[in-house]
């Protein structure tokens, strides 16, 4: 599942990166989506992988710390760019005249600016649920469950979600690898 998130993740960032069409608000939004959530997944998931690997739980207290903090700050970004898009999308639908004006880069720049800085609470819920509701019911298995919801499932799912069911993403991604095979052909000769 992490390597799925990372990959489906990395083709969102190279589709978008890649393709003067799809440089956009939306999809500028949705390659910094991508990036933020292999952050987030990275935070906890190869430490955890490492750690089924060699059958131990132990974990430092400063990387306990990080992780915490770490996690948190890409959760809170993470909410705050979905936020950022819904704006987007409301603007588009709403004011479909005015949105290049409202939309200019500066704006999406500094939106995505201020998603470093301002945390929303959506996934803070979520985290709560879990770590206070495991002090009260002491059930591991259904904080590990939780755990895995929100640490690998959203991120891995949210490239199917919001990029690769989208047709321009799809056309953008068949360009890029055809242009890869390409300079992958030409530079066998």
């Amino acid at each position: 599942m992490y390597l799925i998130t990372v990959f489906g993740n990395v083709l969102i960032i190279l589709a978008v990166g890649s393709d003067s069409h799809l440089h956009t608000p939306m999809y500028f939004f949705l390659a910094n989506l991508s990036f933020v959530d292999i952050c987030f997944t990275s935070t906890t998931i190869p430490k955890m992988l490492v750690n089924i690997q060699t059958q131990s739980k132990f974990i430092s207290y400063t990387g306990c710390i990080s992780q915490i903090c770490f996690s948190l700050l890409f959760a809170g970004w993470d909410d705050f760019l979905l936020a950022v898009m819904a704006y987007d999308r409301f603007v588009a639908i709403c004011h479909p005249l005015h949105y290049m004006v409202i939309m200019n880069p500066r704006v999406c720049g500094l939106l995505v600016l201020v998603s470093w800085i301002i945390i929303v609470s959506l996934f803070y819920c979520t985290v709560l649920g879990v770590y206070l509701s495991s002090a009260v019911t002491q059930s591991s298995h259904a904080s590990a469950v939780a755990s895995v919801m929100y640490m690998v499932i959203t991120p891995m799912l949210n490239p199917f979600i919001y990029s690769l069911r989208n047709k321009d993403i799809k056309e953008a991604l068949m360009r890029f690898f055809r242009r890869a095979v390409i300079k992958g052909t030409l530079s066998w000769w």
